[in-house]
């Protein structure tokens, strides 16, 4: 999708759930939408990136009271860890929040109460798992069964082993405790519900002109067109957003959770001294475009739920939902007790964090499944970044660091600038379409231009020529230099420190992470005293 330039952009990844540490499956929604951020910035876009952590729900709840803690102690110590990671892989927020904040308890309730004012609202008793041994109500995660729709076994709010189907409350088949594992009644229990049905044609419209990735336009065409049921609202918890008007009930965490793009973006704009009114232009008045990252687990919800909430609220809708596939182990599902599971933090102590930002974008396209091994991984690393790209920087910078000491003189063949141009073009499409893959292997392939025309010309020869092959041999490092030059720029959105340390071996100046892609094309600037170059990666032995 062709995203409009005079109109400012908010990108926003989703919200991960601090209940726990992150692992690289976390990563295929953030690093990608850094790099999507990053090359918007280079192409002349006004871009805000916003996200935070989630911090309602049952699994929470159920964290705090197994580790004898309350839900805020698991979640400052997780929103921590999380903010810790992203610093780590250069994962650059303009506003990192959290959804228990005041702004967003604000905004939820704002929210819901013009759904209730525009008559989207009404209450019901239901059918509500009831543990007679604890002698509490089971909202959600504390409730386990089988799914009554495949028959697998299911969580309260969600089929995960199975179809994946969203569950409401009650719907789920023998149902049991999670807490203390005893078979669970059910019992009657007054709720609220959103009339989500009555968006079915809204939601149709919506989703034939929503731009992004056809993975999460198709999946929720596939839902709305099978049939929309009304989603209750309210779960029977302490911990959470409270419901207008009663205290023995919050909103459901899907309602308060991306109600947080909001209000992060409510507060960076006030943390930025903007009027407190600003947040309205992306919000309420259309007057910016509004992007999500997701995973494809989610999609139902950003694609069903949310604008539907927005639509009856009186909100300003999302324009692109982009969705990554998911992420396997060696072909496995991500499972922590069978330890099938990359933690990012130990991942981190052993490898840049730039290679797996590589990683993640080189090693499929961004729709489709990742499946993570360690062979493939140092495939990546020592084929392409050491072999092609490491090989390249540090070949030519270590000719011209020992042979000239400065950038020589020439000029920038015509061949050159139209193989640089060609990437550029690519690189451009290829961001516009979400196919981060595709911006990656068009600009190695720029790299693997540029060692077959340093091979092919063999400066080493001509060095020994005299004042004539000295003065060609010069000119053929200056392309050189100029196509590196180029590949740092492209690059940085995918490995920002990697391409800051090739930027300052070339003794640019300025910020490569706010230069844009206009730079590719001025002359690299010859008699500027180059750096003596240190090698960018490390091959992976297994």
């Amino acid at each position: 999708m062709n995203i409009p330039v005079e109109k400012p952009v908010l990108v926003t990844s989703a919200l991960p759930y601090v209940n726990g540490y992150c692992h690289i499956g976390h990563l295929r929604t953030y690093v990608p939408a850094d790099i999507y951020v990053r090359m918007l910035r280079k192409m002349g876009y006004d871009v805000k990136f916003v996200s935070g952590s989630d911090t309602h729900g049952t699994p929470i709840v159920l964290s705090a009271e197994a580790q004898g803690v309350t839900p805020d102690e698991v979640i400052t110590k997780y929103h921590a860890h999380f903010k810790q990671v992203f610093k780590e892989l250069h994962v650059d927020f303009d506003y990192y929040g959290r959804t228990d904040s005041e702004t967003n308890h604000r905004r939820t309730n704002d929210i819901v109460t013009k759904l209730i004012e525009h008559g989207h609202v009404y209450k019901q008793s239901m059918k509500q798992a009831f543990c007679t041994t604890c002698v509490r109500f089971l909202p959600d995660r504390y409730v386990e069964g089988t799914c009554p729709y495949c028959g697998e076994s299911a969580r309260g709010d969600e089929c995960d082993q199975g179809c994946g189907k969203h569950l409401e409350p009650g719907e789920i088949l023998e149902p049991h405790c999670k807490i203390c594992g005893n078979e669970a009644d059910f019992k009657d229990q007054e709720h609220f519900f959103f009339k989500l049905s009555s968006f079915t044609d809204f939601l149709l419209f919506y989703l034939d002109t929503l731009g992004g990735t056809l993975n999460a336009r198709n999946y929720a065409k596939e839902w709305v067109k099978k049939e929309l049921r009304d989603w209750c609202i309210t779960r029977s918890l302490e911990w959470g957003v409270k419901f207008p008007g009663r205290d023995d009930l919050v909103v459901y965490v899907w309602v308060d959770a991306p109600i947080g793009y909001i209000s992060f973006t409510e507060e960076l704009l006030k943390a930025r001294g903007e009027d407190e009114r600003a947040w309205r232009r992306y919000w309420k008045e259309d007057k910016a475009t509004i992007v999500h990252f997701i995973g494809t687990d989610i999609i139902y919800h950003h694609c069903i739920f949310w604008p539907a909430m927005l639509k009856g609220a009186g909100y300003s809708l999302p324009a692109v939902v982009v969705a990554s596939g998911m992420v396997k182990i060696d072909g496995k599902t991500f499972s922590k007790t069978r330890g099938d599971v990359v933690w990012v933090t130990e991942f981190l102590e052993r490898f840049h964090p730039d290679t797996l930002r590589y990683y993640l974008v080189a090693q499929s396209s961004h729709t489709k499944e990742l499946d993570f091994s360690w062979q493939s991984f140092a495939m990546r690393v020592n084929k392409e970044l050491v072999a092609i790209l490491g090989n390249l920087v540090y070949r030519v910078l270590s000719f011209a660091y020992n042979n000239f000491g400065v950038v020589p003189d020439g000029v920038i063949a015509d061949e050159v600038v139209a193989k640089i141009e060609k990437t550029r073009e690519e690189v451009i499409s290829a961001t516009e379409d979400y196919e981060f893959k595709k911006l990656v292997d068009a600009v190695m392939k720029l790299a693997d231009f540029g060692n077959s025309f340093f091979q092919r010309e063999e400066p080493w020869h001509l060095i020994k020529q005299g004042d004539q092959g000295r003065e060609r041999c010069g000119e053929i490092i200056k392309n050189v230099l100029q196509l590196i030059k180029a590949i740092c720029i492209l690059l940085e959105p995918v490995m920002p420190a990697k391409m800051e340390e090739v930027w300052q071996q070339l003794s640019m100046e300025g910020d490569v992470h706010t230069v844009q892609l206009d730079e590719l094309f001025v002359s690299i600037e010859s008699g500027k005293a180059l750096k003596e170059p240190t090698r960018l990666f490390e091959k992976v032995e297994l």
